[in-house]
């Protein structure tokens, strides 16, 4: 697989930040710098929350320095059909706060429709009991949609 060119148009070198917020957890991941591969970090508990969310941005703003990230995707949970609902106000809300916070960071927003169920029916397909693991499946979902944000971005180079 080849890495992608540092020239591409709507694409910079290094490392994303995928976040898959709820409630109650936030779920982390981030990729390589070239863009191929998301991988799990962790799960961040919500303790502030919405809608001045301080201890998850200041965690978030910990991460991206560790990771030195260059972005940050934040799953945007819509209805099956497209149209806005609780939890998207909430992960709107959750985005104002971090890039209120950082204001250098590229802060964008994807289609997370799905995501925790595709990663909880994969974790249970691994023979994981996703009961007792929700914090893994918070991280796993961040996983799917930051994957599915690199791809989506490596089609259009």
């Amino acid at each position: 697989m080849t890495a992608p060119e540092t020239g591409s148009p709507g694409w910079t070198r290094g490392r994303r930040i995928g976040l898959d917020v709820g409630t109650a957890r936030i779920g982390v991941a981030s990729c390589d710098p070239d863009g191929i591969l998301a991988t799990p970090v962790e799960t961040v508990r919500v303790t502030s929350g919405d809608p001045d969310w301080t201890a998850e941005v200041r965690r978030l703003g910990e991460l991206v320095e560790e990771y030195d990230a260059v972005g940050v995707i934040v799953g945007l949970p819509t209805s099956l059909k497209g149209r806005d609902t609780a939890s998207t106000a909430m992960a709107r809300s959750f985005v104002t706060a971090l890039s209120a916070a950082s204001p250098g960071l590229d802060v964008e927003t994807v289609d997370e429709r799905l995501t925790t169920v595709t990663a909880g029916a994969a974790l249970h397909g691994a023979g994981r009991n996703t009961r007792q693991q929700r914090g893994v499946i918070d991280q796993a979902a961040a996983v799917v949609l930051l994957q599915a944000w690199l791809d989506s971005r490596r089609a259009r180079r």
